[in-house]
């Protein structure tokens, strides 16, 4: 039997709508779908009667499935011959684990594409109504992971570069660190004053928002118990939120905190 095709799909950050118009013509042909936590599931609508459908979602602190394993699903499936989707949240190449599972795909002689989502930290942020870029604010933008390997096997974040060489800083997953992130940024040459924004639930009805400055951040997060999923945003363009809120504007954020002084 021929082999089938893997098909890595960004199902965007959360609004269904957000999907790609290819992202969602490979759902409709799948016959196995791989599907993550938090991908919005009102896209599975969008496949074939007898899909079979394989959750593998992942907590902060629990795997469902190991990794290893949802790369041996993978290949098996698509082994048998079936169109195989792997239905990541946001876009599957921002800390979506996109090159370990296509890597073990070329390695078991698979063939895939990658159908690239929009990844929450744009999304999210731009609901919020924060630019990551402006021309008078902001020149250039960085996405982080706020989250380490259990292992250790990761390069140590270059907090001293990073601090005061990028305008806009983007966190992914660092909730729990938090404090963490405000010292080492503090630490290294960032202002106390700068503003930032945690955006919960991003582009959907739960939207949440908080605002702050890495002065008093950590503390505002602790006193309204924000918790993850939720991106970080530090720098001067979460000042733009006071005149762009247009998502809240409409009433779709549940929560709306004011900048602290």
């Amino acid at each position: 039997m021929n082999n089938g095709k893997v098909f890595f799909v960004g199902a965007g950050p959360g609004d269904a709508d957000l999907i790609t118009v290819k992202g969602a013509k490979a759902i409709q042909c799948a016959d196995v779908i791989v599907y993550d936590r938090l991908i919005n599931k009102d896209l599975l609508d969008y496949a074939k009667p007898l899909v079979e459908l394989i959750y593998c979602g992942k907590l902060p602190d629990r795997h469902i499935i190991p990794q290893e394993n949802i790369n041996e699903i993978i290949v098996e499936h698509a082994k048998k011959g079936k169109t195989v989707v792997r239905l990541k949240g946001g876009d599957p190449s921002i800390f979506g684990r996109v090159g370990e599972e296509a890597e073990h795909c070329v390695n078991n002689g698979v063939s895939y594409e990658i159908v690239p989502g929009i990844t929450s930290g744009i999304a999210a942020t731009t609901y919020a109504g924060i630019p990551l870029t402006h021309r008078d604010l902001s020149s250039s933008c960085a996405f982080i992971t706020g989250h380490k390997r259990t292992d250790q096997i990761q390069k140590e974040t270059q907090w001293d570069k990073l601090a005061t060489s990028v305008d806009t800083l983007v966190f992914y997953m660092g909730v729990g660190n938090l404090r963490m992130i405000q010292e080492q940024l503090v630490l290294h040459g960032r202002s106390r004053k700068t503003p930032v924004a945690l955006v919960r639930w991003g582009t959907t009805e739960e939207q949440e928002t908080l605002v702050g400055t890495l002065d008093n951040i950590v503390e505002k997060v602790e006193a309204a118990q924000f918790r993850s999923p939720a991106i970080i945003v530090v720098g001067e363009v979460v000042t733009l939120r006071e005149k762009l809120a247009w998502f809240a504007e409409k009433g779709a954020e549940t929560l709306t905190v004011a900048q602290g002084s």
